[in-house]
């Protein structure tokens, strides 16, 4: 499988303008560090995801990692976070 170094980042907006759709009242506030606390933990659960993908499509003995087997380790994924 090719491996590919590409940096996995998301924008601190972003993230922030997302969690803020989940509060319940207007006036819950999000902080900067928060924000980025979150986009922090989001880069570490897509890396979990796409190493465990990989090691699915291998034991599989598969040249790339389809939706397929991301689906298989998404539940034991979700358990551990």
């Amino acid at each position: 499988m090719a491996e590919n170094n590409t940096e996995i980042c998301f924008k601190k907006e972003t993230v922030s303008k997302l969690l803020s759709g989940f509060f319940k009242e207007d006036k819950t506030k999000l902080s900067g560090d928060a924000a980025l606390l979150m986009a922090e933990m989001l880069k570490v659960f897509v890396q979990e995801a796409v190493v465990r993908s990989q090691k699915q499509a291998e034991s599989e003995d598969c040249d790339q990692v389809d939706i397929e087997h991301f689906e298989k380790i998404l539940p034991q994924l979700l358990l551990d976070f």
